[in-house]
């Protein structure tokens, strides 16, 4: 997203604001003070540039700023377009320098502004970028491109009802703004409203034939209705033009899932390879473990040996009252697609609980007590006013994430709080663990052929065999700490939970202190009303779904892993 691409569609460039004037107007301040000689050179690079960008072509124009630029022409205008180049060649904090530099000489500007924030959301600084979009749409509320960044922002963080509302309010200032148009259709076919998704599809695709994420919202609905022919022809087709990285990556999912669909999974393998390949090529830069950057595993690792160095964790004494904390507290866990989705839907289908889905509500904690590597500090020695104010951190952040639990059963559903349990076990000694327990063969393999949001974890299962000796590295330290933390936990096989569904809920509702309610059958509604964002919202919208055994189908391409996750086969009762 950059001013000159009107954040993420180059078919906008002239719109918004008059781009071209307000970056003429920065020009010409910054060449201000210049040699006659230099001013002829940044007059004629703004002249070529402008003509390309009159012609909407973005490419040829950043190529001229980038040569403009190695040859001193420095203003915004150059390096918006090279900081725009940066972002597509996946440099992420080469882009955030330039565009910190054309800010320095366009102080306040809200398109320099608006591509830092678009930056900082590739970068995963989804929190910092929404802050400064909001600064961005409240400066110049008519900026609509402001509005659909701020959209790709609120996603990313899991906020779909305020994602609907800002690309809504895009598309009320440019009616032709596709993408907008395409990531509604997407949010609607992910929720199983067919009719509200192609409808926004195809408003999308009259404007942009190659919109991406209205031709994503089509094939899933074509996966979904089984028509895996028909989803493997539109993305095809997509995968013929020029995607950007992000996309490409999401369309080779996509349609390794369609080829799936057809029974053709050699095909569909390989290119969930290609998919994960393209996306390790995307985010080396800024996710590939190095020196200062630990690998996911590694920092789990980290964890795990402070466990089993250190002393069992003394029992903590009843904890002191916190105002606007729930009645009762739940940590749903596991691993990512074991059925922890399914599980808070579940209980989140009972009177007075409150849910949330995979929300950071630990990082004011995390802040504090993890280090970068993984190391913690004597959680046992931790003075008690620390402690207070961590915990008293937590329930105002869920209480901003999910509303007023006072008084309520909240359930904290995150699969990798499992990391957290050290943590959990010191600030909430009377918190309820449930841990989802699902064949690992058939967790590891959906891990990689799901296209996770960047992450040092989603980095871990771009890669097969780094996906088991991940999900080998969590079960180690969610087993150790059970064994060394005052912890209380309940195993939930997602086996059991869909062929035996009455007497596995009702086990698990007694051990978090719920009663038994019908209302528990009805999670497929519930998760209908919720709406939800995590990779299972199609399983656990169609009801019970036991896709246990799928990894049956790809045997020989888990071959060289399995020797890895057979510990946890036998142990947790899913060897053949």
């Amino acid at each position: 997203m950059h001013a000159l691409s009107s954040f993420e569609t180059k078919d906008n460039l002239p719109q918004h604001l008059d781009a071209q004037k307000r970056l003429r107007h920065m020009s010409n301040r910054s060449a201000k003070g210049k040699s006659t000689g230099q001013q002829e050179l940044v007059r004629s690079t703004r002249a070529k540039i402008e003509q390309a960008l009159a012609l909407n072509d973005i490419a040829t124009a950043a190529a001229l700023a980038e040569s403009g630029l190695a040859a001193g022409v420095v203003e915004p205008l150059t390096l918006n377009l090279v900081a725009w180049l940066r972002e597509e060649r996946g440099d992420y904090a080469g882009a955030h320098e330039l565009l910190r530099q054309a800010l320095h000489l366009s102080p306040g500007d809200v398109m320099v502004l608006g591509a830092i924030g678009a930056v900082m959301r590739k970068e995963g600084r989804w929190e910092e970028a929404l802050a400064l979009l909001d600064r961005v749409v409240a400066a110049e509320p008519r900026h609509s491109a402001a509005w659909l960044e701020r959209g790709y922002t609120l996603e990313a963080l899991r906020s779909e009802a305020a994602a609907i509302d800002s690309y809504s309010r895009a598309l009320a200032l440019d009616p032709n703004l596709a993408p907008a148009y395409g990531k509604l259709a997407d949010i609607a076919a992910r929720k199983g409203d067919r009719q509200g998704a192609r409808m926004q599809a195809e408003r999308a695709l009259a404007i942009d034939a190659g919109e991406p994420a209205a031709t994503f919202a089509l094939a899933v609905m074509d996966i979904e209705a089984r028509n895996g022919a028909g989803a493997i022809a539109r993305l095809e087709a997509l995968l013929e033009t020029g995607l950007k990285p992000d996309d490409r990556t999401r369309a080779l999912t996509l349609l390794g899932d369609a080829l799936d669909k057809e029974d053709r999974c050699d095909d569909a393998f390989e290119t969930y390879c290609r998919a994960q390949s393209n996306f390790r090529r995307v985010y080396s830069a800024v996710l590939a473990p190095g020196y200062e950057r630990p690998s996911h595993r590694s920092f789990i690792e980290t964890i795990t040996a402070q466990v089993e160095r250190g002393p069992a964790m003394t029992p903590a004494l009843s904890s002191p009252p916190i105002a606007g904390a729930a009645a009762r507290h739940v940590f749903l866990l596991g691993y990512p697609r074991s059925g922890t989705t399914l599980v808070e839907n579940i209980l989140a289908s009972a009177a007075d609980v409150v849910a949330l889905e995979e929300h950071d509500t630990l990082a004011d904690a995390d802040g504090v007590l993890i280090a970068n590597d993984g190391s913690m500090p004597d959680l046992d020695g931790l003075d008690a006013s620390i402690v207070a104010e961590l915990r008293a951190k937590y329930w105002a952040r869920v209480q901003k994430l999910g509303g007023a639990v006072r008084g309520k059963t909240f359930v904290d559903m995150n699969p990798f709080n499992g990391i957290k349990l050290p943590i959990i076990a010191r600030l909430f000694p009377e918190a309820r663990i449930l841990i989802m327990r699902r064949d690992p063969r058939d967790v590891v393999l959906s891990c990689y052929r799901i296209n996770f949001a960047p992450s040092p974890a989603a980095y871990a299962f771009s890669d097969l065999e780094e996906t088991a000796r991940h999900y080998d590295a969590l079960m180690r330290l969610i087993e150790l700490c059970r064994e060394r933390l005052p912890l209380a936990c309940h195993e939930v096989r997602y086996d059991r939970l869909v062929s035996d569904f009455e007497p596995t809920v009702r086990a698990m509702a007694a051990f978090v202190g719920l009663p038994w309610t019908d209302d528990f059958h009805a999670f497929d509604r519930t998760a209908q009303s919720r709406g939800v964002r995590t990779a299972s919202a199609t399983q656990v919208r169609r009801g019970l779904y036991n896709g246990g055994g799928r990894w049956r189908r790809y045997e020989v391409q888990l071959h060289p892993i399995l020797p890895i996750l057979a510990p946890w086969l036998e142990r947790f009762g899913f060897s053949d």
